[in-house]
């Protein structure tokens, strides 16, 4: 039995497929401006299930730069002629998901913060490879405002990993590994 798809007949829910480059720059911008938001929303909780004061602080610090990457996010829109508008995304929706579960099936104290360290790596690294990739088209497209406003996210969006990784490796997994 041959079984031919014609891809250019598919149905897609919800959008239109995208055309060309920058049509993909901006349903990925769509993508990740609804993924900041809820990210938003997601590391209060990270907060307040956490007992290391230094990754409180960590999460505290990185909540408030997802707030001005929101408003970043919206200068880029305002950059390349668009309004700001927010597409669901399904990754950081199941990566929130994730940790969710994560903080509920762990005991409070240094394994749920490795738990939420976990979690909260996993959004960073999809955060990096979006924003690595947004700043990428943004050159190719010769919109050098957004470019470098994405490289600004970018940036802080690494340090972020890098402080998770700092506080993970210098107490937290030792300490968890130690209840095993």
């Amino acid at each position: 039995m041959d079984i031919t798809v014609n891809s250019s007949k598919k149905k897609h829910s919800n959008t239109e497929v995208a055309q060309g480059l920058r049509e993909l720059f901006v349903d990925e911008l769509k993508d990740i401006y609804w993924a900041e938001k809820a990210i938003t929303q997601a590391i209060p909780k990270m907060i307040k299930n956490a007992t290391s004061q230094e990754l409180v602080q960590a999460l505290t610090l990185h909540l408030e730069e997802t707030e001005n990457q929101v408003t970043r996010l919206e200068s880029v829109f305002s950059s390349i002629g668009k309004k700001a508008e927010a597409k669901k995304c399904e990754a950081t929706a199941g990566l929130i998901k994730e940790a969710e579960e994560i903080m509920q099936n762990t005991e409070k104290g240094v394994v749920r913060d490795a738990g939420i360290i976990s979690a909260a790596q996993k959004v960073e690294h999809y955060e990096i490879a979006t924003y690595g990739t947004l700043r990428t088209f943004a050159k190719t497209l010769g919109e050098n405002e957004a470019m470098a406003l994405l490289q600004e996210t970018l940036d802080e969006e690494k340090g972020a990993d890098s402080k998770l990784t700092e506080i993970a490796e210098s107490h937290i997994n030792i300490e968890a590994a130690e209840l095993s």
